[in-house]
């Protein structure tokens, strides 16, 4: 994930100051400048950088710290709170009545966006319409119609049209009956004077009470100047932060924020309408430093099961601690994991296993782990009722009959089986837990551990 080697440096450099109980100069003046060449790597504007590394080091040496806090948690608390102030609130946006206009370069992600913004606001129970403007990209009105239909959100664009302006002041018209109107307009290679010209005009009729800027996490020091002009051409409220799920070194949105004065809205993390999160600056910042993010994750555990229900209203998962665990209860946890998005994303999120224990892993751990959790699925789909049911009774036969149906390994099916005798002793340890304070104590044992016996949450070696 993008910020995810600015996340790593920076918990390195951290990681220096264990053991250790107080701070010389020369402890802090080496973390600062292990900062510095952190955040300057990752894109981030040097004079933002300058400042920011400035007050993390005054701070160190002014500031006592609380008796008996290590001098890492001292330092590190330090820089929590420097960064959550650089980037600032979430931007407002209230769940009411309410234009946005987008705006960005061609190629920033504006029209996913736009889709997944309405995607968001339709889970919030508002119902939300998606306006195409853009008569500049070929393919702009078929790829809009096409992620609001995903999203399944009002939609409205005129391929037939060459005035944009027109289609805004049409699309809210024919839209009127939505509470939340999303405005995408086009982009260009570059900041040419007829963008802005016509995105002035835009403005104008569509009146919005919020203007976002969606910017690629790839986009580098060159934020500064196309932040600094949208800004002046039509007053950028917040910023929208796409492709978090790439390579990018992410340091230049961050600069963006800063040179705007604004603050971020959104961050786009994937491909699908689902794939977005409000921005919460708490919990990003958190999650950057290894400290988890649980708000962010039991957001995606409740879409998750939400989700998981639709198909199959008959399945509890507190049922699992009441009695048996079969392979239909495996499943069915897989597929609520498959729900709540990319593993190395959800590792992010749980204290104590983003950050320092997935930078142990190897880089294709968590695409190994997908792919297993793919396979086990496909083989449960070639089992009998009854044999996921009764796992136990599963033979050497069935197993070759099992490898045959589900086009894979009889190696592979008995990893499988044992895979399920791991959760199932896990879920007898919790069905035995009688106090809160036992859950608790199981907990930090499986954190300890890395994870329950070397897998993802007590799921076993995924």
């Amino acid at each position: 994930m993008v910020l995810d080697d600015l996340g790593s440096s920076l918990r390195g450099t951290l990681d220096k100051l264990r053991g250790k109980s107080r701070l010389s100069e020369e402890d802090i003046e080496e973390i600062v400048k292990e900062i510095q060449r952190s955040l300057l790597s990752a894109d981030v504007d040097v004079s933002l950088v300058m400042e920011l590394s400035d007050n993390i080091e005054a701070r160190s040496l002014e500031e006592e710290p609380p008796a008996g806090t290590p001098a890492r948690d001292f330092v590190l608390r330090i820089v929590y709170e420097e960064l959550v102030d650089l980037i600032g609130e979430s931007t407002e946006l209230p769940l009411e009545e309410q234009t946005i206009l987008l705006a960005g370069l061609q190629g920033s992600g504006k029209t996913t966006s736009a889709a997944k913004m309405a995607w968001w606001f339709s889970t919030k129970g508002l119902r939300p319409a998606v306006i195409q403007t853009d008569t500049f990209r070929p393919g702009a009105y078929e790829q809009a119609q096409e992620m609001a239909g995903r999203a399944e959100v009002d939609y409205y664009g005129n391929p037939d049209s060459e005035d944009p302006v027109e289609i805004a002041r049409k699309g809210l018209e024919e839209t009127s009956e939505a509470d939340v109107h999303i405005v995408d307009t086009a982009g260009r290679h570059a900041l040419e004077d007829d963008l802005i010209d016509e995105i002035e005009q835009i403005e104008g009729v569509a009146d919005p009470d919020t203007s976002l800027l969606v910017l690629d996490a790839a986009i580098g020091q060159g934020a500064k100047e196309q932040a600094q002009q949208f800004d002046e051409s039509i007053g950028i409220d917040g910023v929208v932060i796409t492709k978090l799920d790439g390579t990018a070194k992410g340091g230049g949105a961050l600069t963006a924020v800063d040179q705007t004065d604004s603050s971020i809205a959104f961050l786009g993390t994937g491909e699908e309408v689902q794939d977005v999160e409000r921005f919460e600056p708490d919990g990003f910042i958190s999650r950057l430093l290894g400290m988890g993010d649980l708000g962010q994750l039991a957001e995606r555990v409740e879409r998750a099961m939400a989700e998981t229900d639709i198909e199959e209203e008959d399945w509890d998962p507190e049922d699992m601690l009441q009695g048996q665990f079969s392979l239909n209860d495996m499943q069915k946890q897989m597929e609520a994991m498959n729900n709540m998005g990319p593993l190395d994303q959800v590792m992010d999120m749980i204290p104590g296993f983003g950050g320092g224990i997935k930078d142990q892993l190897p880089d294709d751990a968590m695409d190994v782990t997908q792919e297993r959790m793919h396979t086990f699925s496909v083989i449960m789909d070639s089992m009998t009722d009854a044999e996921k049911e009764y796992p136990k009774a599963i033979g050497a036969s069935q197993i070759e009959r099992i490898a045959r149906g589900s086009g894979t390994s009889e190696d592979e099916v008995r990893e499988l089986l044992q895979q399920y005798k791991m959760m199932e002793r896990t879920i007898k340890q919790f069905q035995g837990m009688g106090s809160d304070q036992e859950m608790q104590r199981m907990m930090q044992q499986m954190q300890q551990q890395g994870g329950g016996g070397g897998g993802m949450g007590g799921m076993g070696p995924f």
